[in-house]
């Protein structure tokens, strides 16, 4: 049996349907370990649901600044040492952004997943001796030269909550948490000069700069064709994604994956995506939906979308892109290097 300390992104908390993919990929293993029959120790903010044993962080409150930062760091240190000094822990895995900041100084074998693209991780934290793992192969082909990377195990979702509709409604979707990065008022760009409906959904976090953007870029391009309906989860989201005519990823950062565009594909929905990271190895151009480069082009295969089979999309999905492979590579994974 295996004992595994699980260290989340101490700003999201962990539940079976977060917003955030990373919290997503841990809430999957987590369950993944208990189901057979490991000890799973999580680390992760006050409100998070695991199937293994919670050590919470103080939630932090209001915005999230340096003083935030430091106090809530300085908690997840504290539990961290409180784990290993009293538990057989046989592997520390790391989700978060910052893990450099309270990475252990440990023999135990250490692991990040490293969720976000390589450049956005500090120097000192890709230096630290912790086994880095990338999550596609765009994502590794990105990383300096000399760091020393584990091969990819790609994202997965779970396929038993998403389906295709019996029929598709008139709106498109944009679906995620809002941020620059993620061209939301692209997407409503798009969606206008193709005439069509769209909802956007998705988690607005405390971050200045997420609420700044929101507020100036997105709100007033709302109206009643294009409308934001807010953050979303379990049914709610699974209809909205299986009855999208279509799901829009206008994303502009070099995306290390796409869980949102995987679980649209389960749900039968073609995707619609910027030529951005990763996104090409998720969507199959002309297959499973269209690659393209800007809101113009992305308006001009919204009206082409109907020519993409639902049953393509979920074709792929199960074949690519399963929770079940997922954490059966991570499961792998975890006895070598526990070993």
């Amino acid at each position: 049996m295996l004992t595994v300390l699980s260290i989340g992104y101490p700003f999201a908390p962990v539940t079976a349907d977060p917003a955030g993919g990373a919290e997503q990929v841990l809430a999957h293993l987590d369950r993944a370990l208990a189901a057979a029959g490991h000890r799973s120790i999580v680390i992760a903010p006050e409100g998070s649901d695991t199937a293994g044993e919670l050590r919470a962080v103080p939630a932090a409150e209001g915005e999230i600044d340096g003083a935030a930062r430091t106090k809530v760091h300085g908690a997840v240190r504290e539990r961290v040492a409180a784990v290993l000094a009293d538990q057989p822990v046989d592997l520390i895995h790391y989700h978060g952004l910052d893990f450099g900041v309270y990475c252990a100084e440990t023999e135990r074998p250490q692991l990040a997943t490293l969720h976000l693209p390589v450049a956005w991780y500090a120097e000192t934290a890709l230096r630290s001796g912790v086994h880095l793992l990338p999550v596609s192969h765009d994502e590794a082909a990105r990383a300096p030269a000399g760091l020393e990377l584990l091969p990819p195990i790609a994202n997965g979702v779970d396929l038993s909550r998403y389906g295709p509709a019996g029929a598709k409604a008139d709106y498109a979707l944009a679906l995620g948490r809002v941020a620059p990065i993620k061209g939301f008022h692209d997407a409503i760009a798009a969606a206008r000069r193709a005439g069509v409906r769209l909802l956007l959904a998705g988690r607005l976090y405390p971050y200045p700069e997420h609420r700044r953007y929101f507020e100036e870029q997105v709100a007033p391009a709302l109206d009643d064709a294009h409308r934001w309906v807010g953050a979303v989860a379990g049914e709610a989201k699974a209809r909205l994604l299986a009855e999208a005519r279509c799901l829009l990823v206008p994303s502009t950062a070099p995306e290390t994956s796409s869980l949102v565009a995987m679980e649209a594909l389960a749900s039968g929905t073609p995707v619609i995506a910027y030529r951005s990271g990763a996104l090409p190895e998720v969507v199959e151009d002309g297959v499973t939906g269209f690659i393209v480069d800007d809101a113009e082009e992305m308006a001009d295969a919204i009206a082409r979308v109907d020519a993409i089979a639902p049953s393509a999309c979920r074709a792929a999905a199960e074949a690519r892109f399963s929770a079940e492979r997922m954490t059966a590579d991570y499961l792998r994974l975890y006895h070598e290097l526990a070993a």
